[in-house]
């Protein structure tokens, strides 16, 4: 099954897969309907995108699968490459992370690892989540709380502490209190310097 707002991007895989030997029993264009599909048609592998142009994630799709079906063998297949974002992927329970301009014979062989249960990574993916692992994640959702880190992606979206304390219903105080220590935690201070970091880590959109 594959999941992908983009129809003629999704059709090419689809095209790539079958050519490989493997049969598309759906396609489902947002997080909802990719849940709901691999629910109907239990599919030995599910592609998803991770990013759909609604609030919802490939990510979304996954947690629910996977509450319904832990053994569900899932690949996601990105444009975005942030090291945490691949991490958090394999935290999650994913047996591949593809690029979506990898080799389509990548995308076959990812697939098939997933449906035989065993995890996939292309070489430049394994290489840097080596890297992270050797020299530690510096990533902001490494470092901070939830509520931490919630408050950073809408510091990061260029809200004031004002704005932060009623979309959160929060003091000013509190939301100034913990804008501040986020900034001294990261070590960044201006507001490009904290937009920046958001979208290198994949927590906002470019």
């Amino acid at each position: 099954m594959l999941a992908d707002d983009h129809p003629i991007v999704m059709t090419g895989f689809a095209m790539s897969l079958s050519a490989q030997g493997m049969e598309v029993v759906g396609q489902a264009k947002s997080p909802s309907e990719a849940a709901a599909m691999y629910a109907e048609f239990r599919p030995d592998v599910a592609v998803l995108d991770i990013r759909f142009g609604t609030e919802l994630t490939g990510m979304d799709a996954a947690q629910n699968i996977l509450r319904n079906d832990p053994k569900a063998k899932i690949v996601f297949l990105s444009q975005f490459d942030q090291d945490s974002l691949i991490k958090e992927t394999y935290r999650l329970g994913a047996h591949a992370f593809v690029t979506k301009d990898c080799d389509p014979a990548d995308l076959a062989d990812a697939v098939r690892h997933a449906h035989a249960g065993k995890l996939y990574f292309l070489p430049q993916i394994a290489e840097r989540l080596a890297s992270l692992a050797v020299r530690g994640d510096v990533s902001p959702q490494s470092q901070l709380d939830e509520r931490s880190l919630e408050i950073f992606k809408l510091m990061a979206e260029g809200l004031t502490n004002v704005e932060i304390a009623e979309r959160l219903n929060l003091s000013t105080k509190t939301i100034s209190n913990i804008s501040q220590s986020v900034k001294e935690k990261l070590g960044v201070h201006r507001q490009a310097y904290i937009t920046k970091l958001a979208v290198k880590h994949g927590l906002i959109e470019p």
